[in-house]
């Protein structure tokens, strides 16, 4: 069986780094049921593929097990020749860090979505052609499947379950790689090894982040696990569970809680005037608001003629739905409306729409990253989009000891990955500023403690 993956992001041969396989060498690895083979048929810097040929010995997969003897068709079947759960098994075993998400060389492109094709020979599909589009292409794949005859020399035998498919999309090969783990066994309907309570935890894990939102997630569940219906219960109640907490009113009580803590002083309204001062001072006209949530920025934006083209782009469909409906964009006057414009999408992604804008504002964003990802945004705000100017505010988590109804040493909400000191957020600034050609500046906002500073902290890049 053959899987290759093809990249045609220059220079393409760092799909070698994300796949930890050189493209000069020819790469084997032995494994309980025969071998995998990793070779790059091209790999130049315009076009790069790698290919997993994997060679299964059907003698090796039952010799020496209980009641093998005289079964002919576990000798004469056709495992050795199509995508099953051994490429899956592969996949794991030779990409498994790609498979992770993780690139020592290059971690960014590891994190960043780019245009990739992968070619699956032969696959089979037990539900034809609909089932393979009703699998992949709600993932945002360009599913293009050629099916093969039962044997060539037979028509009248008609056609067989067997496909080549090539798949198409941006993605992180991450991604590429998580969804063709899972789903060749689903479409096969059969796995060579036993499926216990451990295939629950490997389905949910690889599932994060999209099996619950998918249209077939009943059917996953069920033919990942052979079936068996408790396991495939279990699942389905557990990726229910996960799905189950309304977006909106988690949002609002995490929103909530923060605004609670910084009530006494007021602090978001200080922000959002410090912010608007700043963008006005740098004579801004377009302004982009990324990570807008409920629209907060963008209405004091709006408020204001002086900017004249308005952007604010977020993750989550639900929090644009709200920034809509609380900025009032169906009552709002024609020509008012049309300053602005709502995106759907990722900072962790490069966009083009972000692109020609004199000013950016990341009011309260970055501290909602991983700090692994933030190369990524970095390299997306200050050398993809590249405005004019970058407003970025973020809490000071010194400041978190006056926040009396903040226990110590706990972040201000409840979904901050990290909170910076002022010489850890100045540090972090003037590094980005320093590889993307800026300049950066600090200003406090809110009340100053003589000995802890402000309870928000400001950078203002301005591009050289």
């Amino acid at each position: 069986m053959l899987l290759t993956i093809t990249s045609s992001t220059r220079p393409a041969t760092d799909l070698g780094f994300l796949l930890h396989k050189n493209p000069a060498g020819v790469r084997t690895v032995n494994l309980s049921f025969g071998a995998a083979h990793v070779f790059y048929p091209e790999a130049s810097a315009e076009r790069c593929t790698a290919a997993l040929l994997l060679e299964v010995d059907p003698v090796a997969l039952v010799r020496g097990r209980q009641g093998a003897e005289g079964t002919a068709d576990q000798y004469v079947n056709d495992r050795p020749y199509v995508a099953s759960s051994f490429l899956s098994v592969a996949i794991s075993q030779v990409y498994g860090t790609a498979l992770g998400g993780r690139s020592k060389d290059r971690p960014e492109l590891a994190a960043t979505a780019i245009p990739l094709e992968a070619r699956i020979a032969a696959l089979p599909c037990r539900g034809g052609d609909a089932l393979l589009r009703r699998l992949f292409e709600p993932l945002g794949y360009e599913v293009i499947a050629e099916r093969h005859a039962l044997d060539e020399r037979f028509p009248e035998w008609g056609e067989g379950p067997y496909f080549t498919v090539t798949l198409r999309a941006t993605k992180r090969l991450a991604d590429l790689l998580t969804h063709i783990y899972v789903l060749v066994p689903v479409l096969d309907g059969d796995k060579h090894y036993f499926v216990g309570d451990g295939e629950v935890e490997k389905l949910l894990r690889h599932g994060e982040g999209w099996l619950a939102q998918h249209p077939e997630r009943e059917l996953i569940a069920r033919r990942y696990l052979r079936n068996q219906r408790s396991l495939a219960r279990d699942a389905l109640a557990r990726l229910t569970a996960e799905d189950a907490e309304d977006p909106d009113e988690a949002q609002e009580k995490r929103d909530a809680d923060e605004a609670a803590i910084e009530r006494p002083i007021s602090l978001n309204e200080q922000r959002l005037a410090a912010v608007v001062s700043v963008l006005r001072e740098a004579g801004a006209r377009s302004v982009l608001d990324l990570g807008c949530g409920e629209g907060r920025l963008l209405g004091e934006l709006l408020d204001s003629a002086h900017f004249e083209r308005i952007a604010g782009l977020d993750v989550s469909h639900w929090v644009l739905e709200r920034a809509r409906r609380r900025l009032g964009l169906e009552r709002m006057a024609p020509m008012k409306a049309a300053r602005l414009t709502l995106l759907h999408g990722s900072l962790t992604y490069r966009d083009r729409r972000l692109e020609g804008f004199d000013a950016a504002a990341l009011v309260e964003v970055i501290e909602h990253l991983d700090p692994e990802r933030l190369g990524v945004l970095e390299r997306n705000v200050f050398e993809f989009a590249r405005p004019g100017t970058v407003v970025v505010t973020t809490p000071n988590f010194e400041f978190n000891a006056r926040l009396q109804q903040l226990q110590a040493g706990h972040l201000r909400h409840s979904d901050h990955r990290f909170e910076w000191t002022r010489a850890q957020f100045e540090a972090w600034a003037g590094a980005t500023a320093s590889r993307f050609g800026y300049s950066v500046r600090f200003l406090p906002v809110g009340a100053q403690d003589p000995e802890l500073g402000a309870p928000t902290q400001m950078g203002v890049f301005t591009r050289g």
